[in-house]
């Protein structure tokens, strides 16, 4: 039999005896910190809910919907009005009360676009939903997107919105004797912070499992998050420092949690921000091509960019990437496509590079965000784009957009 202490210090081998880490609402600005997101697809109906119970008045081609939410036993509603001729609004129930004319006005702005001898407008917008427990108010921004409901290239999003957190939980983890900021996160639009249990059968510790719920640390101190590097699944042990962690005791409103040291052990994820060193890899483009990145760019600029034809952020930097192709292709700068397209995607995305005069090679495998080499970078919000040095393979720009991409890669081939 264990001694009392024998026993006391083999738990706190396994569980640390860590302080219980508690975390602030951050209502919005989350976005930003983490350099970007992922979308959570809601499907509209015709059909007028039961959970709705007033409406506003004058609705002329509404659509309903709700977002996920599942904290509380509340429904956070959206009514989508799109008459035809006429500017499309929107309308959330952010107190989750079932009346939809209480509210204050959600964002909803659209942006018309050029589309062959078609002009398809896209709608952005945000509104401000009551995330709050009894006594602590958190008013918490979430973002959404909606295409053109008449766009033939994106038909299966013709009753959708897509919608995304800015918001989360902020405070500091000390791992190490090093104290980091830190970022709780829920991509899933669920409330819940302890994030999603993976199926029966299924461990946590596989790699084809994600709870949608992250732990961010602000390992290099540069003020941003790394969705690659610094960004840690609830459900999964991870190493900061060469010592492996858990998270323990996760509230599902994310205001507190504790960090373990864990009895597993796990390598530290790819550290691909400014300066480091990018992952290797070897893939066959879409017009059968070996590439070895970046192996194949000795003496050259490249831009390694994930996207997809379904991703309205990722369309809205494509003339941003052609103006840098364009303008120093000659004087050593290239492109590597890498699409989270879904399966059967191919012509779609061979016909969007034709009409966005997008010459640059593309990697495609039909695994959405599954492909081999997005798992391998732990691509999990799209864009992302990574500006290398070929000849060392360091990283010189991370999540570049508009002209800070030009402006980067000036300055890179400048510097040779």
């Amino acid at each position: 039999m264990l001694s009392p202490c024998i026993f006391a210090c083999a738990l706190s081998a396994f569980v640390g005896l860590d302080e219980t880490v508690n975390l602030r609402p951050m209502p919005s600005g989350v976005s930003e910190k983490v350099q970007g997101y992922r979308p959570i697809k809601i499907d509209l109906t015709n059909v007028r809910p039961d959970f709705i119970e007033k409406v506003p008045e004058g609705l002329e081609f509404p659509m309903f919907g709700k977002m996920p939410f599942k904290a509380g036993e509340d429904t956070v509603a959206i009514i989508i009005d799109e008459p035809e001729g006429k500017p499309a609004r929107l309308w959330v129930d952010t107190n989750s009360n079932g009346d939809l004319t209480d509210d204050p006005a959600a964002e909803w702005t659209g942006k018309p676009s050029q589309a062959g001898d078609k002009v398809l407008t896209m709608y952005t917008g945000a509104a401000v939903v009551e995330l709050g427990t009894e006594g602590q108010s958190f008013p918490a921004r979430v973002a959404m997107y909606r295409f053109d409901k008449n766009d033939s290239r994106r038909a299966q999003f013709a009753k959708s919105i897509f919608a995304y957190r800015d918001f989360g939980r902020a405070g500091s983890v000390t791992l190490g004797g090093k104290s980091y900021d830190a970022l709780l996160v829920d991509e899933n639009l669920t409330g819940d912070y302890r994030g999603a249990k993976p199926p029966e059968g299924v461990s946590a510790d596989d790699d084809e499992f994600f709870s949608g719920a992250f732990l961010f640390l602000d390992i290099n101190g540069d003020g941003q998050y790394d969705r690659k590097s610094e960004s840690f699944d609830v459900a999964k042990a991870f190493n900061v420092g060469g010592t492996t962690y858990e998270l323990a005791d996760v509230k599902a409103s994310g205001e507190s949690l504790r960090v373990v040291k864990s009895s597993k052990t796990v390598e530290p994820v790819p550290v691909h921000v400014v300066g480091s060193v990018i992952t290797p890899f070897t893939a066959t483009t879409m017009d059968g091509k070996t590439v070895n990145f970046p192996g194949d760019y000795k003496g050259k600029v490249v831009l390694l960019d994930f996207w997809a034809t379904w991703c309205g952020p990722c369309i809205r930097e494509i003339p941003h990437v052609v103006e840098a192709y364009d303008k120093f292709h000659a004087k050593g700068f290239e492109v590597l496509g890498v699409s989270l397209d879904q399966p059967d995607s191919a012509e779609k995305i061979t016909k969007m590079a034709k009409e966005k005069n997008m010459p640059w090679p593309q990697i495609y495998d039909g695994k959405f965000w599954k492909a081999a080499i997005a798992k391998k970078y732990r691509i999990d919000s799209i864009p992302a784009t990574y500006l290398v040095d070929g000849t060392t393979g360091k990283i010189i720009g991370v999540g570049l957009r508009g002209d800070k991409l030009s402006e980067e890669v000036q300055r890179a081939l400048a510097g040779k």
